[in-house]
C-alpha cells in the first residue's frame, strides 16, 4: 500500500513538474517574441550587410538559368521560368551603384512580389535569418552619401554588426525601377 502512495506521490510530482515546465516555457516564447519583433532575412551587397523583412521574402535560391529580354535595361538580366512563374531577374547591386554584382557559388536570388508579379533580385550572400527588436532600431548613419541612402532609413545592431533595414518598398516604388525597357 504505501508502494502504491509512494508512486502516485511520484507521479503527481511529476505532474507538478511539467506543468511548471509548460508554464516556463509559454513564458519564455513571449518573452522572446517581444524581444525579437522583426523576423529578417539577412544578406550582403558589396561591403553592405542588410535586413529584409521574412515576410517579403517568396524564396531565396541559386541562381536560375535565365533568358536575356531584348531592349531591356543592362541591370534586367532576364526571365526565369521558377516552379511555373515567370520572374524577372535584376541585378539590385547593378541598378542602385551601376555596377555589376561579381556573381559567385555565394550569390543568391531573393525572389519578392511587385504587384503580384514575382521579381528576383540578385544579392551577394544570404547570410541567413536573424531576429530584431524594432524598438531599438537607429537612424541610419551608415548608408548616408551611398547607393542605399533612398533605401535604409534605419539600422539594426545584431552580433556586433549593424545591419541596414532595407525599404523595399521604396524600390518597388521607384519609376526607373518599374520601367525596365532600354531607353532609345
Amino acid at each position: 500500500m504505501n508502494a502504491g502512495r509512494e508512486h502516485q506521490t511520484s507521479f503527481q510530482k511529476l505532474l507538478e513538474y511539467e506543468q511548471r515546465s509548460l508554464t516556463q516555457a509559454v513564458a519564455g516564447s513571449v518573452a522572446q517574441e517581444s524581444a525579437t519583433d522583426c523576423s529578417c532575412v539577412v544578406f550582403r551587397m558589396g561591403d553592405h550587410r542588410l535586413a529584409l523583412p521574412i515576410d517579403s521574402v517568396g524564396e531565396i535560391l541559386d541562381l536560375p538559368q535565365f533568358s536575356t529580354v531584348p531592349g531591356s535595361k543592362p541591370w534586367i538580366l532576364g526571365l526565369s521560368n521558377i516552379r511555373g512563374n515567370l520572374v524577372t531577374v535584376c541585378d539590385l547591386m547593378w541598378f542602385l551603384s551601376g555596377i555589376r554584382s561579381p556573381l559567385s557559388m555565394r550569390s543568391r536570388l531573393v525572389v519578392t512580389n511587385i504587384r503580384k508579379h514575382p521579381i528576383g533580385l540578385i544579392v551577394d550572400e544570404v547570410l541567413g535569418q536573424r531576429h530584431f527588436n524594432s524598438s531599438e532600431s537607429v537612424a541610419t548613419t551608415g548608408f548616408e552619401k551611398t547607393e542605399l541612402d533612398d533605401y535604409v532609413s534605419s539600422e539594426f545592431n545584431g552580433g556586433g554588426e549593424n545591419w541596414g533595414f532595407f525599404q523595399l518598398e521604396n524600390l518597388l516604388g521607384n519609376d526607373q525601377f518599374l520601367n525596365g525597357a532600354a531607353e532609345g
